[in-house]
């Protein structure tokens, strides 16, 4: 699957005038379900072999080969500090392209996840703000609360939870203990 890279359509609102629409992407992550917003999914595979790489935190599952490119695999239920992820059959892989900081262009990234369910539209309008308490993650990972048939998923807000240089702390960190 190859989601459009177009994170907003249009539609006519009630008063005729055309609104932008956001696209996110829902998927699960243990029994709880969340959101990223579409313009930064690359595409969705199946889980494939990870090399697994030493001295790593829980959260880094590996590199994969992508048609050449080696590309690290982050278990995101994990990296959000979660229960880690366990592999089944509706688990896939999503990659997504990540802003570096000071505009030194984009990292890709598999994002393993227990499953993938859908595209949905919103309207921006129709979004919420994060709640302080009640969340199981922390809530500067969420961008906003979008309503799905009535149920409120979090839109994870990538850049924070993927954000390099965090997670090259992480990482540090790891390899000093060992």
């Amino acid at each position: 699957m190859n989601p459009s890279s177009t994170p907003f359509a249009a539609t006519d609102t009630p008063d005729g005038q055309i609104a932008p629409v956001l696209q996110l992407l829902r998927f699960a992550l243990g029994n709880e379900r969340y959101a990223v917003r579409i313009d930064a999914v690359r595409e969705i595979l199946e889980v494939t072999r990870t090399t697994p790489l030493p001295l790593m935190p829980e959260f880094v599952r590996g590199v994969m080969n992508l048609r050449g490119a080696v590309v690290p695999v982050i278990d995101l239920a994990a990296r959000l500090g979660l229960p880690a992820a366990v592999v089944g059959r509706r688990s896939c892989v999503i990659i997504v392209d990540v802003h570096l900081a000071d505009d030194a262009g984009t990292q890709r990234i598999g994002l393993l996840v227990d499953a993938v369910y859908e595209v949905f539209d919103t309207l921006p309008g129709e979004l919420e703000a994060v709640p302080r308490l009640g969340t199981r993650i922390e809530p500067h990972y969420i961008r906003s609360m979008a309503r799905v048939r009535g149920q409120s998923t979090a839109e994870l807000n990538l850049e924070t939870v993927l954000e390099t240089g965090e997670l090259s702390a992480l990482i540090a960190r790891q390899s000093a203990c060992h």
